[in-house]
């Protein structure tokens, strides 16, 4: 198998503080790069639990994990269903977490897979081949209002409502099949000076299908809930998105549980029976620096937040807030 790095690589490891004997989940496992780092720091007690929604990425990993495999758990699952994966194997905390939001190179370079607008494949586009919903089902079967709202939501396309017109006049006559059929109708509907745009023209709208598809932006908020809940008393949660959406959501999420009461601030006390559960460990989303970038183009959008679970009475706004049993 070809070496494989994976984004904030270093940075991910350094900000999960490793306990030899911890228990730390990667939720997104891909190609094994982050789980790696990982599982070679752990010793006897120590465990990873390995989770991907792709069976390609799961088999692969397995080769690559080999060497440590007796400290690793490997889960074909959602990452949404963090809890109830946990609670399977018998799990009430993790001492880390770590989640890549980004579609993994495989996905991209393997034309089969539908999610690269600069090579021709059947619509697909799915993280889970065993979903029922394709890329194809989205573009040819879904309400006119629906495309324009994942186009306008999801992609942040402004053209929105040109592309959604322009996929179902499309269809009328025939199906889209492929990926470059439906860049050729997106090209179609988009005025000149955007076609001249250093961005591809489609990159905005297969984003917004890839989302629709797999339901990205749901399941990172269910895996952001679960995964704050399910971290142990300094624990430490890392996230890497790469556009801004999920990147927003991350933030929030982590505010809310930082900084979630809605208190006047000049309270002495708190009213709300806010709680504070987690902590900002990084102020500032975390970037690639020039070397990754020059090794790794893909991990220029790229964005790492971390936090860390509260394990004690934290002073918060001139009050103190007691944190809740986990």
């Amino acid at each position: 198998m070809a070496e494989h790095k994976s984004v904030l690589l270093e940075e991910c490891i350094q900000y999960l503080q490793i306990n030899p004997r911890g228990v730390y989940v990667d939720g997104t496992v891909g190609l094994g790069g982050h789980s790696q780092e990982i599982a070679r720091r752990l010793e006897e007690g120590g465990r990873l639990i390995a989770i991907d929604r792709d069976e390609t990425a799961i088999a692969r990993s397995r080769e690559r994990l080999a060497p440590w495999q007796e400290r690793i758990t490997f889960v074909h699952g959602n990452f949404r269903e963090l809890g109830a994966i946990l609670d399977g194997l018998g799990v009430r905390q993790a001492d880390g977490m770590l989640f890549d939001l980004g579609v993994s190179s495989p996905q991209l370079d393997e034309a089969e897979r539908g999610f690269s607008y600069m090579q021709d494949a059947p619509l697909d586009m799915r993280m889970d081949r065993g979903d029922p919903v394709t890329a194809w089902t989205v573009v040819n079967r879904w309400p006119e209002e629906e495309l324009r709202r994942i186009l306008r939501d999801y992609g942040e396309e402004r053209y929105a409502p040109r592309i959604a017109r322009a996929i179902c006049r499309a269809r009328e006559e025939k199906p889209v099949e492929t990926t470059l059929e439906l860049v050729d109708v997106v090209k179609g509907a988009m005025p000149p000076p955007a076609l001249r745009e250093k961005q591809h023209p489609a990159k905005r709208t297969f984003q917004a299908i890839r989302i629709a598809v797999n339901d990205e932006l749901e399941a990172v908020r269910d895996m952001l809930e679960a995964a704050m809940d399910r971290l142990a008393p300094g624990g430490r949660l890392c996230v890497i998105s790469f556009h801004s959406l999920e990147d927003r959501l991350v933030k929030n999420a982590i505010h809310d549980r930082e900084d979630g009461c809605t208190c006047p601030r000049d309270f002495p006390v708190c009213a709300c029976g806010f709680v504070q559960t987690m902590r900002t460990v990084t102020k500032k989303p975390v970037v690639s620096g020039p070397r990754e970038l020059e090794e790794n183009p893909r991990a220029r959008s790229a964005k790492l937040r971390v936090a860390e679970r509260i394990g004690k009475d934290v002073p918060y706004g001139g009050r103190a807030y007691k944190p809740a049993q986990v």
